[in-house]
């Protein structure tokens, strides 16, 4: 018969898996990495008490377009396309995948513990781009997390500027992973790629951001010591709002972390900036000013359409349900938006799941140490024992 000290551990253990509606079993060394890293992450899957339940004058995803609510995951599931169709519609439609996209080696750096790879794929049906693969010294299938910013080298850990450099980080963790940018660009096009050209764009330059890395998903998913139901995405800032798009528009990625990129609108914030050309508020140029919406240099594009119709951000970050996500926020992503996310609170809970909505805060809009940290922990916890 087992003692009472032996019964006690045991109870201890599936006390703190208990929250976390999982439905696979694990290893007793997964078990224990699984242990630490949702200590690390458990506080921030919960709103301050002040906004528990306060869902402000957002539209709720749990109501169709047409005012008939949304009762069961069946529901939930036509609901879901209603959005998702929706936005895709206003924001273009994107081109078929490219499924056979694959990387191709270019070059190799040995590195503290894990080798550098540049690769080039295609990723538009225009052209290729070139991005860095991380992947650990010691073989065998792993996670992989894609990382996205203005150019690939900052991710990689190759322009030194220490904490924005998540792929770097995240290989050091045992994944593989992909930086990426917009490196090969006109420089006027402020880091923005256009389909089919500049002048006959018909996708909203965020949205095809989006769809450029889901196929960045499909050629890393087809490396041989990558799990490809285990793939999530980061990004900070612009890649915020790109990391973004791409997880909430494209369901293959397990899941996803945002860093401080404006998760909903909010024109009192400069840097919140949707209504430029290069997001939503794509137009034919010459293009406005950049800087704030004023009478003399008013939105135009589908962004003036956004909000006229009450259409906002909240709605994207739905489809990500049951997928997990954290909001790694900072100055943009002030604590008070608990109250969009707790709309995808409300869909993960008519699903039947909880822990899936997270938001870390910051004082400043670049990422520290220990922000950084709770990004690293929620990957582990979430897609090394997926």
């Amino acid at each position: 018969m087992m003692n009472k000290h032996i019964l006690l551990v045991i109870s201890g253990m599936l006390f703190w898996f208990s929250g976390c509606n999982t439905k696979q079993s694990a290893t007793p060394q997964a078990m224990i990495r699984k242990k630490v890293d949702w200590h690390e992450i458990t506080p921030y899957f919960t709103p301050p008490d002040q906004f528990k339940n306060e869902f402000g004058d957002y539209r709720s995803p749990l109501v169709f377009y047409n005012g008939d609510p949304v009762k069961t995951p069946s529901d939930w599931s036509k609901r879901r396309k209603e959005i998702h169709d929706a936005w895709m519609q206003m924001m273009g439609e994107w081109p078929p995948f490219i499924e056979d996209s694959r990387l191709e080696y270019l070059d190799s750096v040995s590195k503290d513990g894990y080798v550098e790879y540049k690769v080039r794929f295609e990723w538009l049906p225009s052209g290729t781009t070139t991005g860095y693969l991380l992947k650990p010294e010691k073989k065998g299938k792993r996670p992989a997390v894609i990382t996205v910013f203005y150019e690939p080298e900052t991710a990689a850990g190759i322009s030194g500027r220490p904490r924005l450099d998540f792929a770097r980080q995240l290989v050091k963790r045992g994944f593989v992973a992909l930086s990426i940018g917009t490196s090969e660009i006109i420089v006027d096009t402020a880091f923005v790629r256009f389909y089919p050209d500049y002048e006959r764009h018909k996708i909203e330059p965020l949205s095809l951001l989006a769809y450029a890395s889901a196929n960045a998903w499909y050629a890393l998913s087809k490396e041989a010591d990558v799990d490809a139901s285990r793939i999530g995405i980061v990004g900070h800032s612009y890649g915020g709002k790109w990391a973004m798009l791409a997880s909430c528009l494209f369901d293959r990625f397990a899941c996803a972390a945002w860093s401080d990129p404006g998760i909903v609108f909010d024109e009192s914030r400069p840097n919140v900036n949707y209504w430029e050309p290069y997001y939503l508020g794509y137009h034919k140029p010459p293009w406005r000013r950049r800087s704030v919406i004023t009478p003399d240099n008013p939105a135009k594009g589908l962004y003036v359409k956004l909000m006229n119709e009450g259409y906002d951000l909240h709605e994207l970050h739905a489809l990500m349900a049951p997928r997990p996500f954290l909001v790694s926020a900072g100055s943009e992503d002030p604590v008070e938006r608990w109250i969009p996310l707790n709309h995808s609170i409300a869909v993960n809970q008519l699903l039947g799941y909880s822990n899936r909505v997270a938001m870390s805060n910051r004082p400043d809009h670049t990422p520290d140490e220990a922000s950084n940290e709770i990004i690293g922990a929620f990957f582990s916890y979430y897609l090394e024992n997926r």
